[in-house]
């Protein structure tokens, strides 16, 4: 039995050699991450750790949430962590985390939206493959009677239209979901785009989710079907944990853009 994730599937995606350094060859990155991954993580902590003081019936103060952040902050860092873009620092992003949590504290507090769990491990089996993944947030609306997926984007852009009602990510997690607690339960999938202080709203169908259930067997037989896992130039290379040990980089310099 095959396991995968949507990180899995989008790697494969995006560029086929990463995905056997990573999944196959398992070869451990010099990089360990980002500036953008270690943001991305302690954003989606610190809001994890609002929403499990609300379930002990606890609303932390701005300022505790603003410390937590910091804390963890520092207690994650590390010295090697990769700043691609050169006229930013870790002050810099410290400081854009700041402002995430803070307008995301003042739009949503007192925090009472009826969150049922966090970071939700979901398995969702597809012939003999299975998909999991996690639900940053799963909460249930008692005035639209929906059960809502939340998910935290630190990204600087947010995609089209087009592009949120073609994702992927939770629209696997809603067909779990369902599985979960009836086909009949009505899910809407949440986006909170932090860079904007937005939050993007999205639905699908019965159709919608069959197809989508059919076109990741075919991602996946894909996978196991390709010999010759050739890389993928683009601008995403110089974001890649394996970028210095990529054949079309052989003289790579982090520091050089593509």
């Amino acid at each position: 039995m095959g396991k995968y994730s949507h990180s899995k599937l989008s790697a494969f995606e995006h560029c086929k050699l990463k995905y056997k350094f990573k999944y196959i060859d398992k070869i451990k990155p010099e990089i360990e991450k980002t500036i953008e991954i270690h943001l991305g993580e302690v954003v989606h902590e610190t809001l994890e750790w609002i929403y499990r003081k609300v379930i002990e019936n606890q609303i932390p103060s701005l300022d505790n949430t603003l410390n937590f952040f910091a804390e963890k902050w520092q207690e994650k860092y590390i010295p090697e962590i990769l700043i691609v873009k050169k006229e930013m620092t870790e002050k810099d992003y410290f400081s854009k985390g700041v402002q995430f949590i803070l307008d995301y504290y003042m739009k949503h507090q007192p925090f009472d939206d009826n969150t049922l769990e966090l970071e939700k491990k979901i398995i969702l089996k597809l012939g003999e493959h299975e998909i999991i993944g996690f639900i940053d947030r799963l909460a249930f609306n008692k005035k639209t009677e929906e059960f809502e997926i939340h998910d935290y984007k630190t990204s600087n852009t947010i995609p089209s239209r087009e592009k949120i009602e073609s994702d992927r990510q939770l629209a696997l997690y809603s067909i779990a979901i369902k599985e979960i607690f009836g086909e009949e339960k009505k899910i809407c999938l949440i986006w909170h785009y932090l860079n904007f202080d937005e939050k993007i709203c999205s639905r699908r169908t019965k159709e919608q989710l069959e197809e989508l259930k059919k076109e990741i067997v075919s991602v996946i037989n894909k996978i196991e079907s390709e010999k010759e896992f050739p890389y993928n130039k683009s601008p995403l290379c110089n974001w890649c944990e394996y970028k210095n040990i990529c054949p079309a980089f052989p003289n790579s310099a982090r520091q050089k853009t593509l």
